[in-house]
């Protein structure tokens, strides 16, 4: 998109200007932020105030402080109290935080009476996260799935650029072009929208030849998930030999790498490194990210990477599996992969199930320990069913190769 884009000519909010990376100034990058965490009793506290840290910090912020509070349930206009909204403006004020990042997702009524409480700029987990994506995406359709889920959050908080037209209930002096302007915002949006659908379905379309040309060629397909920075790049580098970018950062990968490899044990394999996923991620981005995410749902296996040094990895297995069902992958068989193990006491290796397939695998992508067990697991899932030799479904009930010794832990 450039600065002439026709389809945003006109357009009078600036907010609706898709950020450029490189046109960041380095004091815009390291902007001071105040964090704040509403504790419901339904999460972890100390475990998602570490992430939000982490998804500030990856979006360039200086996290002054992180403040805290406990409710029962959302207040309707302000998320928080009144008191405790107006205590967060002075705290901000006295930190020189120029932005108030809640750890929530804030309704665009709740997000504009905090602006005005606070006497500041505020923005949600959802804004939080769009704006990573957007610094993060490189390729052409990354670039226009962010836009996509950026433009369509917005959409629904255009009102909040336009206070100064709020007046709008007649009378002389009152009469104004406000409403027509909102309108042609709405409008310019709506145009944007409907032609990064279709350029979109046409990549998507395109992606979906390509898969059922593999799928002919008989080529098991294998897809990376799992929670973002649970190590799925460094994986996929390992196992391709590829120089992926990977990075001890919240959505490291935005773009989906695909491969195509050559292993002993297994044959040729198609692996594919896909976008991490996190609690709450946006439907937007979802939505956006749909054709991207056909690889996973068009897979033949699924190697759920997880993070297994980290203490809230089951309730990061869990935020995956939502995710993978709300694209429609729930049904492509899975095998486990417990990542770093070289941070804890557990050693590499597999487990198998009660009829012996195998559904974890314990390794360290970063140090290479436990690789050859992952093949593996591949192999015995590739290999075609030997009492159907016809079949074109990949069996994991085969006896395990010799690769792998009996006094594996179960």
């Amino acid at each position: 998109m450039t600065d002439n884009d026709p389809a945003l000519a006109g357009l009078s909010d600036p907010r609706l200007a898709r950020k450029s990376a490189q046109r960041l100034s380095a004091e815009q990058a390291r902007e001071r932020v105040l964090i704040v965490q509403v504790d419901f009793g339904n999460l972890d506290l100390d475990e998602a105030i570490e992430e939000v840290r982490m998804l500030a910090e990856s979006a360039g912020a200086d996290v002054a402080d992180v403040m805290t509070c406990r409710r029962d349930r959302p207040d309707v206009a302000l998320f928080v109290g009144s008191g405790k909204a107006e205590e967060i403006g002075q705290h901000a004020k006295a930190l020189d935080a120029g932005l108030v990042i809640f750890n929530h997702s804030l309704s665009p009524v709740q997000q504009r009476n905090l602006e005005q409480v606070v006497h500041g700029r505020v923005i949600d987990r959802t804004s939080l996260i769009l704006d990573i994506f957007a610094l993060r995406a490189q390729s052409a359709e990354g670039k226009l799935q962010v836009e996509l889920a950026q433009l369509e959050h917005l959409a629904s908080r255009l009102i909040r650029g336009w206070t100064h037209l709020e007046r709008q209930r007649g009378g002389i002096g009152m009469r104004g072009p406000g409403e027509t302007q909102l309108e042609t915002d709405r409008r310019l949006i709506g145009t944007r929208v409907k032609m990064l659908k279709e350029r979109l379905a046409r990549l998507a379309k395109q992606r979906r030849t390509q898969g059922r040309a593999r799928s002919r060629q008989g080529v098991l397909t294998i897809s990376l998930v799992g929670y973002t920075n649970a190590g799925k790049s460094t994986l996929f580098n390992a196992l391709t030999h590829s120089g992926a970018y990977a990075a001890d950062q919240l959505f490291a990968t935005l773009d989906t790498t695909v491969r195509r490899v050559w292993l002993p044990e297994a044959g040729n394999v198609v692996i594919a490194d896909t976008v991490g996923f996190i609690r709450d991620l946006p439907h937007t981005l979802v939505e956006a990210f749909k054709a991207t995410l056909e690889t996973t749902t068009q897979a033949d296996l699924l190697l759920h990477v997880i993070d297994a040094a980290n203490p809230a990895r089951d309730l990061q297995i869990v935020e995956v599996n939502k995710v993978l069902a709300e694209i429609g992958a729930s049904h492509v068989p899975q095998i486990r992969v417990y990542n770093k193990c070289d941070l804890t006491a557990a050693e590499p290796g597999v487990e198998r199930d009660p009829y012996g397939k195998i559904t974890r695998v314990r390794l360290s992508a970063q140090t290479g320990a436990g690789l050859p067990w992952l093949r593996a697991a591949i192999a015995e899932f590739a290999r075609p069913d030997s009492e159907n030799p016809e079949s074109s479904s990949h069996s994991l009930e085969l006896a395990p190769p010799p690769l792998l010794s009996p006094d594996v832990d179960q």
